[in-house]
């Protein structure tokens, strides 16, 4: 399977009270990259994440974030009243109901907005070894999600990348359909300028074979056209064999692209020259492609 390094991917999950919310989006890069945003409660899991991820993927820039809450259900913070503190303020109040008289106890709410009685606290931290399933699994769909999208981004750039080799494999062979026939028009050339130079005198006809031949033997592109053929032979393996293929492949269009640079500066032939130029354009769009897998 031949997977992009764009995607994105989310999974939810609950366990033990709390809920976990995980997302992963993921861009083009030369190497694998992990950012991770994770909280407080969770910051101790950091290396056991990254060996997730890096188990599962092998390049792109990697932007994690993970948002963990309290189920449904579950208070988001603590309730604690102070019973010491609000028996005090009964015994005070009515201390001072008989002081002055007055015989009402203090009611219920009377005592619970007294300060100091009710406080809201922070609930005590999640233990992250508690939740770490929790976290594995719902980091496992996440990243299913994540490798599901990348996969089908790839097949579509898998099936872009095969149409330019097809095209590219016909320019090498209209490159080497003309190069014989760039060899011989040389050689005409060549007659024709000694004929206008040398008006009526005879041609040397063994010179003239000899210049010709010397002059193909500099512009031959016949092992460049071999190693064009070879190289492309590989990209079709690549593309069929699947898997983390952008390394290697941007590296045979390095290759595919120099040779193809060898042919255009041989080249002193116009077709021969218009199908190195088409023939870069195609290695360009093929590089840009390339350039997203993982």
């Amino acid at each position: 399977m031949i997977r992009s390094m764009t995607g994105f991917g989310r999974a939810e999950g609950a366990a033990d009270g709390y809920a976990l919310t995980i997302e992963i989006k993921s861009v083009n890069h030369r190497h694998l990259d992990i950012a991770l945003r994770l909280p407080a409660a969770l910051g101790s899991l950091d290396l056991d994440v990254r060996r997730l991820v890096q188990a599962r993927l092998e390049r792109g820039r990697v932007d994690l974030s993970a948002q963990l809450v309290p189920a449904a259900g579950h208070a988001a913070h603590d309730v604690r009243v102070d019973a010491a503190l609000a028996r005090r303020y009964v015994e005070q109040a009515r201390a001072l109901g008989r002081d002055l008289g007055v015989r009402d106890d203090p009611s219920l709410t009377w005592v619970l907005e007294q300060r100091g009685v009710v406080e809201v606290a922070e609930p005590a931290p999640a233990d992250p070894a508690r939740l770490w399933p929790l976290v594995a699994d719902t980091l496992g769909r996440a990243l299913d999600d994540l490798i599901g999208q990348r996969a089908v981004e790839g097949g579509a750039l898998a099936s872009e990348i095969r149409a330019l080799r097809a095209e590219l494999v016909a320019e090498v062979a209209t490159m080497a359909a003309r190069a014989p026939h760039a060899a011989a028009r040389r050689g005409e050339r060549l007659r024709e300028r000694l004929r206008t130079l040398l008006v009526d005198a005879p041609l040397d006809e063994t010179r003239i074979v000899t210049e010709v031949a010397v002059w193909a033997q500099k512009t031959d592109v016949t092992e460049e056209l071999a190693r064009l053929r070879a190289h492309l032979d590989e990209v079709g393996a690549k593309l069929d064999k699947g898997g983390a293929v952008g390394r290697p492949l941007d590296f045979l269009i390095q290759e595919l692209n120099r040779e193809v640079n060898t042919v255009g500066s041989k080249a002193d032939d116009l077709e021969l020259s218009q199908a190195t130029l088409a023939a870069k354009s195609m290695l360009e769009k093929m590089r840009e492609q390339v350039q997203n897998l993982e």
